[in-house]
């Protein structure tokens, strides 16, 4: 079998790179491999990794008949959580990832390292200064609707939100209303969240469960009772607690499932965005047979979220194949992507494509922390770590692909004229090449040729970048 070597230096490494390389090498020669390729990283790479970007792109081409042999766990990252993304997105694309340092069960190890230190996520010194700051009651980070910070940096109440706080928990209590009609309510009524946006399921349910409505402080593992007014008795809260848990019969750990439109296809009728939405039906034969199907298709946000709008549900392969046809048309046309706009403008789209992409792989971070500290607690079974681990993972190396695309982009700012020209021949590739291309690949091109995708039950209409 055919190994690859991935070694990363560190400041505190016993071993430089070339001492790696050697051990990879005799490790080969001991195991009967074939060594066949070798990626690494400096740390003058300041943690950004192009040896790993290299590595993947490089498993990608060549599938999982390869080995990737790496010094140890923590060759593959600075910290364990970086080491436990990176593994999972080698697995995702079915490289074996196999330590010279043992260890025949990777998940296995990382879990146990993330219990022994604590996921690693923060240094002891500033974990240690923040529960200060918690034990006093001080707040850290953003206040929760309802509040402001106020005098000694304690909670004080915002008089016109907390009455929001406190109807949103009568409707839930005595009126019987559920999470989606609450929020249908909220927005029928021109009640906005703190940003002015319409309400969600989520941020009900955030409401509901949030102990600081009980005058409790907690962060960093700390409770402080009567830290500032609450807005609930705790008699109430519980109630609401115990009908929420009763609604929520079983736990089945959600995979998230890729969907090619999504962050781009638009709802004509509200202007919120289109998600993809996965389900499975099952049924019985008139021969007793049972049968199980399942079903892949976009829907409008705001139906699913806020119980406003439609749903305006479209099959995700019947919608994906007509933005092909679609852009392959407007192509054709020879009127696409002539319309040149002033460099800074472009410049600037690039700029916040990038922040945003950089959110979104903070977001999941955040979300693959959560998966492995939950193991490491035994709240989540090993089986369910790994699926939601490379789930994540793989979302993950989407977003790395798009916002290499996008630093690409902003560092070669070339001009309008150029710039059409790229993106007009890249659109070109993305049309003939459509099914040759991986998921990232086609997603990364669509975002790249495409502004919108605008969305009604009658018509598909594409903006292309100018």
């Amino acid at each position: 079998m055919r190994a690859i070597g991935y070694f990363r230096e560190s400041t505190g490494s016993e071993q430089t790179l070339a001492q790696q390389n050697r051990a990879f090498l005799d490790y080969c020669r001991r195991e009967g491999l074939e060594p066949d390729m070798t990626f690494a990283d400096t740390s003058a790479s300041n943690g950004h990794g192009s040896g790993f970007r290299e590595l993947i792109a490089y498993v990608r081409r060549a599938g999982s008949e390869y080995l990737v042999v790496v010094p140890g766990i923590d060759s593959l990252g600075g910290d364990l959580a970086v080491a436990a993304r990176r593994y999972f997105q080698l697995e995702g694309l079915g490289a074996e990832v196999r330590p010279m340092s043992g260890g025949a069960d990777v998940a296995a190890d990382i879990v146990a390292l993330w219990n022994a230190q604590d996921g690693n996520r923060l240094s002891e010194r500033v974990r240690a200064a923040m529960r200060r700051k918690a034990v006093k009651g001080e707040v850290l980070g953003r206040p929760p609707y309802g509040y402001k910070v106020g005098a000694r940096r304690r909670l004080e109440l915002i008089p016109e939100e907390a009455v929001v706080v406190r109807y949103i928990f009568r409707l839930y209590l005595n009126e019987g209303l559920g999470i989606r009609l609450i929020a249908r309510r909220l927005n029928e009524e021109g009640l906005k969240t703190r940003r002015g946006g319409n309400w969600s399921m989520v941020s009900i349910r955030d409401i509901l469960r949030n102990r600081v409505y009980l005058g409790t402080y907690s962060r960093f593992g700390v409770r402080v009772p009567g830290s500032h007014p609450p807005l609930v008795s705790a008699d109430d809260f519980r109630v609401v607690q115990d009908r929420l848990n009763a609604r929520r019969t079983s736990y089945n750990p959600r995979v998230t499932s890729q969907f090619l439109l999504s962050g781009v296809a638009q709802c004509g009728y509200c202007g919120n965005r289109l998600i993809g939405v996965s389900r499975k039906q099952s049924w019985k034969r008139k021969d007793g047979e049972r049968v199980e199907n399942s079903y892949r298709y976009y829907q409008c946000e705001s139906r699913t979220n806020q119980s406003v709008c439609s749903y305006h549900t479209r099959r995700a392969a019947d919608l994906e194949k007509e933005v092909q046809r679609l852009l392959g048309a407007a192509l054709a046309s020879g009127e696409a992507f002539r319309q040149p706009r002033d460099e800074g403008d472009a410049l600037a789209d690039y700029e916040r494509e990038r922040d945003r992409l950089r959110g979104r792989m903070r977001s999941i971070d955040r979300r693959i922390e959560r998966y492995v500290e939950s193991a490491a607690k035994g709240r989540l079974a090993r089986d369910n770590l790994r699926k939601l681990m490379t789930s994540a993972a793989a979302d993950r190396l989407a977003v790395e692909d798009a916002l290499e695309v996008v630093e690409t982009r902003i560092g070669d700012h070339a001009g309008a004229a150029e710039r059409v020209a790229a993106r007009e021949r890249d659109a070109k590739g993305l049309v003939e090449r459509w099914d040759a291309m991986t998921f990232a690949e086609r997603q990364s091109a669509l975002r790249e040729a495409l502004l919108r995708i605008t969305v009604t039950d009658d018509a598909v209409d594409l903006t292309l970048r100018s």
